[in-house]
C-alpha cells in the first residue's frame, strides 16, 4: 500500500513536468523521477484537479471564518500543503498530514533536507512529541496507522487539532485499502467527532466490468486489494454510505462527469492539445472507474454552497432496458493461436468463410508491438482454423499501421486506406494488397499477400486514421466514400472524398442536407447503395449519438438523419454490420452508465433501437468490446469478434485472448 502512494508522486511528478499541473513541489517530493505516458498524464491530471477543485471552493467559502483546519488522511509525499501555502490561501488554515509512521519520518526528513520546503513551513521544533514527525506553524505532519481510530484520535489531539473548528477530511485513494468496518468506522467517526465538517474522497469504482476485473486484478497483484469495491461499487452506494454515516449532504460524481461539468471548456482544449493522444477508450474507461466524492454536515452559513455540484446529467443515462441477452462462447480450436491478441486492427471476410486481419497493435513472440503480420481464419465443417500466410512485403510503407480500414474489392484485390504509426506522425496513405487467384479455393491452407504501393496522387485523403472508407454506388459506376476520422493536425476531421474504385481518382459528387458533425471512430456500412454513419467520439472528445444516412438522389447523394427511439446511447470504437434492415452496432465505448454496451439493433424502417447485453458467463477472462474487429456470416447469423482491448491505464495492457463467437439467430428472426 505504501508503494502505491510513492509510484504516484512520480506520475503526477511527471505530469506536472508535462504542463498538466502546476506544481513545481511534486519534483522536490518524489525523489525519483520518470516519464510516463499520456494517458496516465491525463489520468493524474483530473485526479489532482478533483482535489484541488474541492479545496479551493473550501478554503474559498470558509474565508469569512477566523480558523479552519483540513486533515489529510495517508496524504504520502502529497505537495498540498505547501502549494497552498505558496499561493497564499492558508492565513487561517491549519494542515495536518497522516501517514503510516515510516512513511512520515521520510517525509519530515525529506523536508529538513530541503531548503526550499523547510523554509516555507518554518521549523518550530515540536517534532519528537509522541506522533508528531514535523510541526510548523500552519503545518503538523503525523505518523499514525489510519485503521486503529484510538491511535489517530490520541496522535490529533497531541497535534492540536481541534474537533470544534471546521475541518475538511482529504482522503485520496486511502480508504479503500483498509477493512471496510475499518473505514466505514473512520467516516462515521468523523461526522460524529466534528460539529462541522467537509469530507473528499477520491477512489474506485465499478468493479465488475471488463475494465474494472483488470483494475482489480492489478492492485490484488500489487498486495493491495481494493476492499470497498465489494460493497460500494458505484457512486450511489457511496453517497448512501455517507449519508448513513452521519453526513448530511453529499454529492459524488465520477471522472467523466467531473471534466465535462467542471472543468472550462478552454481548459479541457489545453489538456487536450499538451502531447499527442489518441487513447481516448482508456482514457474515458479509467475516468468512469474513478469519483470524487464531497459531504458535508452542519454547515449553517445561509452562503454555504456544496464543494461539487449535484450531477444534472441522469446517472446511468445508458439503455433504458435490456431486450435481452445473446450467448458468448470462445471458438473451438483456435485459443492459444498466436497473432490474434491485437487491437486497432481491420478484418475484413476476403471470400466466404474467409477472414483476413491486418496491422494493429498486440503480442507477437511474447512482446507487444505494433502488429506486422497477417493473419487467416479460414471455417471448414463448422470449425474456425487459422490458415498460413506467405506475406510479400516489398517496401516499409506497410508501417505496421493502426486504424487503417481494408476493402475488399474483387477477388484479388483489397485496398488499405490511412492508418498511423505513432500518433504524433503523419497519417499512412494507400496500399493494395494482391491475392493470388489460385486462393480461391473453397478451403485455403495457404494464402498469399503481396503489398502494392500506389501513386502518391491518390494519397491526398489518405493521411488519417480512425476514419471510414464505405462502397457507394452512383449511376451504377462504384465507389469508395471515405469520411471523418482524426489527422496528425486535426484532432477530429468531418470531410469525405468519393474515391472511384476503377480508377482510383476522387470525383466530385454533390451532397446535400444538414452535414454530420466531425468525428471519428465511428461506423459506417454500405446500406442500399448509400452509406450508414454511426456514433463516433466528436469534436470536444464527446461520444456522439446520431445516425446518418448518405443516400442516392438523380443528381447526387443527401444527408439524412435517422431518429431512433429510444434515443441511441452515445458510443464510439464500436464495429456496426446491417442485415436485412436492421443496423448491428456491437461493443464500444459510452459514458455515464454502469453497464458496457453489448450490441444495439436499430431497425432502420422504424427507428426501434434495442440494446442486448452480451452474456460472458462462459468466458475466463474479461472481454473488452472496443479497439476490436468484427465479422458477420449473414447466413449463419454468426458474429465473429476479433482482438480488442487496449492499455488500461497503469493496470496493464488488456487484450481478449481469443476470438469470440455471438450466435445472433435469436435476434434477428426473419420477420
Amino acid at each position: 500500500v505504501q508503494s502505491t502512494g510513492g509510484s504516484s508522486a512520480v506520475s503526477k511528478c511527471s505530469a506536472a513536468a508535462r504542463g498538466y499541473i502546476q506544481d513545481r513541489f511534486l519534483r522536490l517530493l518524489a525523489g525519483r523521477r520518470r516519464r510516463r505516458a499520456p494517458l496516465i498524464h491525463r489520468g493524474y491530471y483530473i485526479r489532482a484537479r478533483a482535489v484541488d477543485h474541492c479545496v479551493q471552493d473550501f478554503l474559498l467559502k470558509t474565508q469569512s471564518l477566523p480558523r479552519t483546519q483540513i486533515l489529510s488522511l495517508g496524504a504520502g509525499f502529497d505537495s498540498l500543503y505547501f502549494r497552498l501555502k505558496d499561493m497564499g490561501l492558508l492565513h487561517r488554515t491549519v494542515v495536518y498530514e497522516v501517514d503510516f509512521p515510516n512513511v512520515a519520518c521520510q517525509k519530515a526528513a525529506l523536508i529538513k533536507r530541503v531548503e526550499e520546503l523547510s523554509a516555507l513551513v518554518g521549523d518550530t521544533g515540536g517534532e519528537g512529541l509522541g506522533a508528531i514527525t514535523f510541526s510548523g506553524e500552519d503545518y503538523k505532519l503525523l505518523g499514525a496507522d489510519l485503521s486503529e481510530l484510538s491511535e489517530l484520535e490520541r496522535a490529533l489531539e497531541e497535534a492540536g487539532l481541534d474537533n470544534e473548528i471546521l475541518t475538511l477530511f482529504i482522503a485520496e485513494v486511502v480508504l479503500t485499502y483498509m477493512e471496510n468496518t475499518r473505514s466505514d468506522a473512520l467516516i462515521q467517526w468523523a461526522a460524529e467527532h466534528f460539529p462541522q465538517a467537509c469530507f473528499l474522497l477520491y477512489e474506485q469504482v465499478q468493479p465488475e466490468d471488463p475494465f474494472g476485473r483488470v483494475m482489480q486484478q492489478h492492485f490484488s497483484q500489487l498486495n493491495s486489494a481494493l476492499h470497498s469495491l465489494a460493497q460500494y461499487p458505484d457512486c450511489d452506494a457511496q453517497q448512501r454510505r455517507f449519508l448513513a454515516k452521519g453526513w448530511t449532504e453529499c454529492n459524488v460524481m465520477d471522472m467523466n462527469e467531473f471534466f465535462t461539468c467542471c472543468i472550462p471548456e478552454d481548459e479541457q482544449q489545453r489538456v487536450q492539445t499538451l502531447e499527442p493522444f489518441d487513447e481516448y477508450e482508456e482514457w474515458h474507461l479509467k475516468c468512469s472507474h474513478y469519483f470524487v466524492l464531497a459531504a458535508s454536515k452542519g454547515m449553517m452559513e445561509p452562503s454555504w454552497t456544496p464543494l461539487l455540484p449535484s450531477v444534472t446529467v441522469p446517472r446511468n443515462a445508458g439503455p433504458v432496458g435490456m431486450a435481452g441477452s445473446i450467448p458468448a462462447a470462445v471458438c473451438a480450436r483456435l485459443s492459444g493461436i498466436p497473432g490474434l491478441r491485437r487491437y486497432g486492427h481491420r478484418s475484413v471476410l476476403i471470400k466466404p468463410n474467409v477472414i483476413l486481419t491486418t496491422g494493429g497493435f498486440g503480442e507477437e513472440d511474447g512482446q507487444h508491438c505494433r502488429m506486422r503480420n497477417f493473419h487467416v481464419l479460414s471455417k471448414r465443417a463448422g470449425y474456425w482454423k487459422a490458415v498460413c500466410v506467405t506475406q510479400n512485403i516489398p517496401d516499409k510503407r506497410w508501417g505496421e499501421r493502426l486504424y487503417h480500414t481494408v476493402s475488399y474489392l474483387s477477388d484479388s484485390l483489397a485496398l488499405v486506406v490511412g492508418g498511423r504509426t505513432s500518433p504524433s506522425s503523419a497519417g499512412l496513405g494507400m496500399l493494395w494488397l494482391k491475392f493470388p487467384e489460385t486462393c480461391n479455393a473453397s478451403d485455403p491452407d495457404h494464402i498469399a499477400v503481396e503489398l502494392v504501393s500506389l501513386q502518391p496522387a491518390a494519397e491526398a485523403a489518405a493521411l488519417r486514421w480512425r476514419h471510414s472508407v464505405t462502397e457507394t454506388t452512383f449511376k451504377g459506376e462504384q465507389y469508395l466514400f471515405v469520411y471523418g476520422g482524426r489527422s496528425a493536425l486535426e484532432p477530429v476531421l468531418g470531410d469525405w472524398y468519393f474515391l472511384h474504385t476503377q480508377e482510383l481518382s476522387y470525383t466530385v459528387i454533390a451532397v446535400e442536407g444538414p452535414v454530420p458533425e466531425s468525428r471519428h471512430s465511428h461506423s459506417a456500412c454500405s446500406w442500399e447503395g448509400g452509406v450508414l454513419i454511426a456514433g463516433g467520439l466528436g469534436a470536444a472528445e464527446q461520444p456522439l449519438g446520431s445516425v446518418f444516412l448518405l443516400r442516392e438522389l438523380e443528381h447526387g447523394f443527401q444527408w439524412q438523419t435517422i431518429e431512433t427511439h429510444p434515443p441511441l446511447v452515445p458510443r464510439y470504437s464500436h464495429t456496426a454490420h446491417v442485415h436485412e434492415g436492421k443496423l448491428l452496432l456491437v461493443g464500444g465505448v459510452w459514458l455515464h452508465a454502469s453497464s458496457v454496451p453489448g450490441i444495439t439493433v436499430i431497425d432502420l424502417m422504424t427507428g426501434l433501437c434495442l440494446d442486448y447485453v452480451i452474456n460472458v458467463e462462459h468466458l475466463e477472462w474479461p472481454l473488452m468490446l472496443h479497439n476490436h474487429s468484427s465479422v458477420f456470416l449473414p447466413h449463419e447469423k454468426e458474429l465473429l469478434v476479433i482482438g480488442g482491448g487496449g492499455n488500461c491505464f497503469s493496470f496493464g495492457t488488456h487484450l481478449n485472448p481469443e476470438p469470440v463467437s455471438l450466435s445472433l439467430s435469436n435476434i434477428l428472426i426473419s420477420h
